[in-house]
This record gives C-alpha cells, sequence and structure tokens, in this order.
C-alpha cells in the first residue's frame, strides 16, 4: 500500500478544483458569444394566444317578395246595412228569421198601425171635403165671368148702370179669391196626406236591397224606439275582400292582378279572386296601403264575415 504525502493530496485538490471553475467559466463565456454574436435570443416557450371572435354585423330583415307575401282580410259585402226602425211603436208581426233570403221592398216587420191608419182615413176625408169645395167654386167662377160678360154687354147699351156693373166685377174678384184659397186648402189637405201615408208607410219594416237576414234584435209585442237597430241585411254578391300590404310590396298589387284566396274554414277551397281598387295613399303610421279584392265566381262556402288568406295567384 502506498502511502501519499499529505502536501501532494492538498496539492492535487486545490488543482481539481481550478480546473472545474474554469470548465464553468468557459461554459458562461461561451453562451454570452454566442448570444453576441448571433444577436437572436433563444426563444422562450410560446404562450398560448386566445382570438377574440369575430363580431358579426347585424342581420337586416329580410322582407317577403311579392309572389311569396301572404295577408289577412276579411269578406265583406258590397251591400250590408242595418235596419233601424223609423218610428217608435209596438210591434205587430215579424214576418223573417235568421238566414231568409228576402229581396228589396219585402216586409221584414209590422208595427202596430190601427191609430195611423185612422188618422190616414181621417185626412183623406178632408182632402176629399177640400177638392169638393174647389170644384164648387170652380163652378161658381164660370157663372159670375159669364155674368160679368153680360154686364158688359148691357153697360155698353147703356142699358145698366155703372154701379151694376161694378158690382158684377167685384163678385168675379171675391169668386176668384174664394177659389184660390180652396185651392190652398185643398193643397195643404194633400200635404198633410202624405206626410201621414209617409209615417204609415214606417210603420212597415221592408229590405232596402235583396240579400240574407244576418241578424235579428226584434220580437213580436217589443216596444221600439226610432232609431233601434232590428235587422242586419247582407247581400250575397259581390263579395270583396278588405286587407293591407306593406309599401315594399305595393308595386306588384295592381288593379287586375289575379288573387288567390283561402280559408281556415274550409282547408281544400282555393278561391279565385282579383284585385278591384288600391289605394292611392300610403297611411303614413303603418306605412299600408289598402287594397279591396273581388272573389271570382265565388263558392257558396264563404259567407261575408268570413277571415280570407290572401296572395298573389302563381
Amino acid at each position: 500500500m502506498t502511502h501519499m504525502n499529505p502536501h501532494s493530496i492538498r496539492r492535487e485538490l486545490a488543482i481539481a478544483a481550478l480546473l472545474a471553475a474554469g470548465v464553468a467559466l468557459l461554459a458562461s463565456s461561451g453562451c454570452d458569444s454566442r448570444t453576441k454574436a448571433t444577436g437572436v435570443v433563444p426563444p422562450e416557450t410560446p404562450v398560448a394566444s386566445v382570438t377574440p371572435p369575430a363580431v358579426m354585423p347585424p342581420q337586416q330583415p329580410v322582407m317577403p317578395g311579392p309572389e311569396s307575401f301572404t295577408t289577412m282580410g276579411p269578406l265583406v259585402a258590397e251591400q250590408q246595412a242595418d235596419i233601424a226602425a223609423e218610428r217608435s211603436g209596438r210591434v205587430a208581426s215579424i214576418a223573417v228569421q235568421i238566414g231568409d233570403h228576402v229581396k228589396a221592398g219585402q216586409l221584414l216587420a209590422q208595427f202596430d198601425d190601427r191609430s195611423m191608419r185612422a188618422a190616414c182615413d181621417a185626412k183623406k176625408a178632408r182632402v176629399a171635403a177640400a177638392q169638393a169645395q174647389v170644384r164648387n167654386w170652380e163652378a161658381e167662377e164660370l157663372s159670375v165671368k159669364a155674368d160679368l160678360r153680360r154686364a158688359d154687354v148691357l153697360r155698353d147699351g147703356k142699358i145698366i148702370s155703372e154701379d151694376v156693373w161694378e158690382h158684377a166685377k167685384y163678385k168675379l174678384d171675391e169668386t176668384t179669391q174664394l177659389l184660390a184659397q180652396a185651392r190652398g186648402d185643398e193643397q195643404a189637405a194633400e200635404a198633410d196626406l202624405s206626410t201621414a201615408n209617409l209615417q204609415l208607410e214606417q210603420m212597415r219594416v221592408v229590405a232596402p236591397f235583396s240579400g240574407i237576414v244576418g241578424r235579428s234584435a226584434v220580437r213580436p209585442a217589443q216596444e221600439v224606439k226610432e232609431g233601434d237597430v232590428l235587422f242586419w241585411i247582407t247581400a250575397e254578391a259581390p263579395l270583396h275582400v278588405l286587407f293591407t300590404i306593406p309599401e315594399s310590396v305595393m308595386g306588384a298589387f295592381t288593379a287586375g292582378k289575379a288573387l288567390e284566396l283561402t280559408t281556415a274554414d274550409y282547408p281544400g277551397l282555393r278561391q279565385a279572386g282579383r284585385i278591384v281598387r288600391v289605394s292611392p295613399v300610403v297611411d303614413p303610421a303603418s306605412g299600408s296601403v289598402q287594397v279591396i279584392g273581388e272573389a271570382v265566381h265565388p263558392s257558396p262556402l264563404l259567407k261575408p264575415g268570413m277571415s280570407m288568406q290572401v296572395r298573389l295567384a302563381p
């Protein structure tokens, strides 16, 4: 076994420490020289980035084109009317019921008109008396005129005095005035009779046009007042459909254009129609235009008041 000198051991340890320090120094200086030579900093570990979502511009609403545009509107008859009482009175009888077809002038209801008929009869008698009075004064006038003509001849012949002739002339003037008064009385009596006949006619409630009784609000023996609505009458044809369209499609909806009408009440029904009139004015509040259409050869299933879906015919 070899024994080393303690001084030799310490020397070898010092040399080893110096070598280790030199290696470390060389490694450090090598890194710095590489950085200075290339000017490139070693890349660091990349950090994940978050890309914000793209902001899409707001979508504008897509308006339907004229071909696909649909709207709703009610069916209305060209003639529809509330039939109101023209005079107060008691209903004596009712001649029709809801759903009945009526013709223009047909009796719907009758008021108790007995007192009115009695008044008319009295006025007729007054007219007859006034007419008789007129005829009497007309005959009297003819007679007095003949007397005056004779008086003229006699006066010219100096047969009668001027006073007698003046009396004949005065008699004619008086008769003419009385005849005019009698004719005035006759006209007044006839006017009263005409008014009474009109009031008597108003005791009859009649249909103003041909159609269907849609509503009835009267019963026998009911006391009604002037202006009370008794019936609602609607004509059967022509049937119009009223609807509105937006200003954006008004160019396609012109008079004469064909329409297709459908209703949820009868899903299989496809009713042909056409545009009759288009309003020339745009409603500034809604930007819409009113249109009137007409059902062409309307189906008997269609009734006034039904709600129809409207679109341009394909």
